[in-house]
């Protein structure tokens, strides 16, 4: 089941080929997704799941857009 996935800012070339239709595997979370990707947990500072904050534990289904950001710095 595919899910849609972007990566934002310093993420951004982690982001999959397939993000627009990313496979995935039933009771897969964010975090396994991440883990997928070789995005580090500590790299991570917010995650939108279909536009709602949500926790790295929240288990995707299929169809969701999922949005990682990472800690933005500047001033």
């Amino acid at each position: 089941m595919p899910i849609e996935i972007k990566c934002y800012a310093t993420l951004a070339d982690r982001a999959p080929a397939d993000a627009a239709a990313f496979p995935i595997a039933p009771g897969e979370t964010v975090l396994d997704v991440l883990a997928r990707l070789s995005i580090a947990e500590a790299e991570v500072k917010i995650v939108f799941v279909n536009g709602v904050i949500s926790p790295l534990d929240h288990p995707l289904a299929d169809g969701d857009r999922v949005g990682v950001f990472p800690a933005v710095g500047g001033g």
